[in-house]
């Protein structure tokens, strides 16, 4: 008996034997059970009625990286020796060799809309909202705002909140779907 791997046996016409009535073979949605997990059973039948063995494997889960770390795999896949690029550039070759084996995703990072409270009446709150600049590429304006958008020109990672000084403004999470 085999972990993780489930066998069928096939004929040459598409059809599957059946494992549970041990009669023949079938059209897949006519077999009771067209899958075992002992391959020794599914040879046997082989040698017995003929077709051959098709084994399923269960797929890997995909590893999570960050976008460094999934540069560091991709460029491991130009590389002669990819394990040593892996260990050269890395301090966990483990999660990355994984990655590199079975694929990746890439985490998105959080997006944060920043802004800071102004004052004003209850009903009328007044805020000033960051912004990326339009006009000055790299740099960020102030917004005077009844209210707080979450729009892509004033979403910012937390390196971009870092980065432009932002760190002591009101900050709250955006998801991808708010507009």
């Amino acid at each position: 008996m085999s972990e993780e791997k489930l066998y069928a046996v096939k004929n040459d016409e598409g059809e599957y034997w059946n494992f549970a009535d041990r009669d023949g073979f079938f059209e897949l949605e006519f077999a009771s059970c067209s899958a075992t997990d002992d391959e020794r059973y599914a040879k046997n039948v082989v040698h017995d009625y003929g077709g051959h063995v098709v084994t399923f494997n269960e797929e890997p889960e995909k590893v999570v990286l960050s976008k460094k770390q999934a540069e560091i795999v991709d460029d491991a896949h130009d590389g002669e020796i990819p394990a040593t690029f892996i260990s050269r550039h890395s301090d966990n070759e483990e999660l990355l060799m994984n990655a590199y084996v079975n694929g990746y995703t890439v985490k998105k990072e959080k997006k944060y809309v920043v802004y800071k409270e102004l004052g004003g009446k209850q009903k009328n709150k007044l805020f000033a909202q960051a912004y990326r600049s339009s006009i000055y590429f790299g740099t960020i304006s102030w917004i005077l705002t009844n209210e707080v958008k979450s729009g892509s020109w004033a979403r910012f990672t937390e390196s971009e909140i870092e980065h432009y000084g932002l760190q002591d403004c009101e900050k709250e999470e955006v998801t991808d779907d708010e507009q």
